[in-house]
């Protein structure tokens, strides 16, 4: 991405209006006590355990996907026996399709977990618990089902982590950070679970852990995904609104495709900004909207904070002494693309407007992704504020509105454990520039800038 020099404010630029859209947006009423932010994968995974096992009425996971690992063994082998106990339990786990048909992009090829799921299902053939593959596009670099939140009962498990050993750290070595929130509120998991069953459990082919053969069911998904597709672009969260403009309310958001309801509220709520913006993501490849919308909130004197994950904390970053892969120039593309914003907005760092903050902690990767406006405004999200998000996946958020500051002790933690592991970038000079990669990277690096291929990798990843 090539980032515009610094823009002029346009003087009909009213942040009145865009605080407006914010507060008229329909909200459920959120007890202070019924949230809970968890800053330990562990304990987020045990007590996801513990609310399955104990389930009542309801049990939806929505994940890219459910790794055959030892996390998702166990949360596989806790479901089927919640099922087992109470057999009228209502069951769903939806997962991305093609993630679902593939193995980890760099490693060999193995057992997909869609054979896994099969290998379960068979295994536990008198229970059902179906898996469903949800086809977002025809193709997994054209969209994916980015879609968050565990559903038990009136719980909602919220986090950007899928399920696996790395994101809820297991065996205590190499983790992926993210976020984890627990919301009790029946509202909204009557919303988000009415939503699910309505809109993406309509389709009985499309369960997976019940088809062995992904070439045989190829065509079908294709065309299946394109029906998909249109219906979700109309999608939304329901539900009663409650008159809580002055009190602690959320806001569940939905977003398939450009200019969809989650990028507008993103964009309005960027642009609400009246003291301080706090935005988090794992890959540098910020939406040129949102470039836009930070030029302009820069040019009024607030204060932007970025929060970003080092190249090392990238999920394809290898080590120069290990095998070299294609795919592991994509850390450098974020590093080069954050420099490039760094030295176009450098002037903003220098009179302290702009902040920039780079995420590393040993070999461990970086998964953070929300915004925090004035302390008011908290968006929990697995939207990665990129061209992917903004166009092709299927992304959702919860949008906490607090303006009371009920909740501002647990917001102040959560940012103080992000920031453990952060350092300040003060200028572009401190970040590696082209000539100071390895040698393989920078040579392949500079062959696919000549043709402009590294713009098209960076609107699908």
């Amino acid at each position: 991405m090539i980032f515009s020099k610094i823009m002029i404010i346009p003087r009909h630029f009213n942040q009145k209006k865009y605080q407006k859209y914010l507060i008229e947006l329909p909200k459920i009423k959120q007890y202070s006590k019924n949230i809970i932010t968890i800053y330990n994968p562990k304990d987020f995974f045990n007590l996801l355990i513990d609310k399955i096992s104990k389930a009542k009425k309801l049990i939806y996971l929505a994940i890219l996907y459910l790794e055959k690992d030892q996390a998702g063994l166990k949360i596989l082998k806790t479901i089927y026996q919640a099922k087992t106990n109470n057999p009228n339990l209502e069951v769903a786990i939806l997962v991305d399709w093609y993630r679902a048909h593939r193995t980890v992009l760099g490693k060999k090829k193995d057992m997909t977990n869609s054979d896994w799921y099969s290998y379960m299902a068979n295994k536990y053939k008198n229970i059902d618990v179906p898996i469903y593959g949800i086809p977002i596009n025809l193709n997994e670099a054209l969209g994916v089902l980015h879609l968050k939140g565990c559903i038990i009962d009136d719980y909602i498990f919220y986090s950007g982590a899928s399920i696996s050993n790395e994101y809820l750290n297991q065996f205590n070595t190499k983790y992926r950070y993210d976020r984890y929130q627990v919301i009790y509120n029946r509202t909204l998991s009557n919303s988000m679970s009415n939503l699910i069953r309505s809109k993406l459990l309509i389709e009985k082919s499309i369960l997976i852990n019940k088809i062995s053969s992904y070439n045989k069911k190829k065509f079908f998904i294709r065309r299946y995904s394109r029906v998909l597709r249109k219906q979700l672009k109309s999608a939304k969260y329901f539900y009663n609104k409650d008159s809580c403009y002055d009190q602690l309310s959320i806001i569940p958001l939905l977003g398939v495709g450009k200019n969809n309801l989650l990028n507008r509220t993103i964009h309005n709520l960027v642009c609400s900004t009246k003291y301080k913006l706090t935005l988090c993501t794992p890959y540098f490849n910020l939406f040129p909207l949102l470039i836009k919308d930070i030029s302009k909130i820069l040019n009024l004197n607030k204060t932007v904070e970025i929060i970003v994950g080092d190249k090392i904390s990238n999920d394809f970053y290898n080590p120069d002494n290990s095998v070299f892969k294609i795919i592991s120039i994509i850390p450098y593309l974020y590093e080069i693309n954050l420099r490039n914003f760094i030295k176009n907005y450098q002037n903003y760092i220098d009179n302290g407007n702009l902040i920039i903050k780079v995420w590393r902690h040993k070999n461990n990767s970086f998964h953070i992704k929300g915004i925090w406006v004035d302390r008011i405004w908290t968006l929990l999200t697995g939207n990665n504020f990129n061209a992917r998000a903004w166009a092709l996946d299927l992304e959702n958020a919860i949008l906490i509105h607090d303006p009371k500051q009920e909740i501002k002790n647990q917001r102040k933690q959560e940012l103080s454990y992000i920031y453990k592991y952060t350092k300040r970038i003060n200028s572009f000079q401190e970040i590696e520039k082209i000539s100071d990669y390895p040698k393989k990277v920078k040579k392949i690096i500079r062959n696919i800038q000549i043709i402009h291929f590294d713009r098209l990798i960076k609107k699908i990843l």
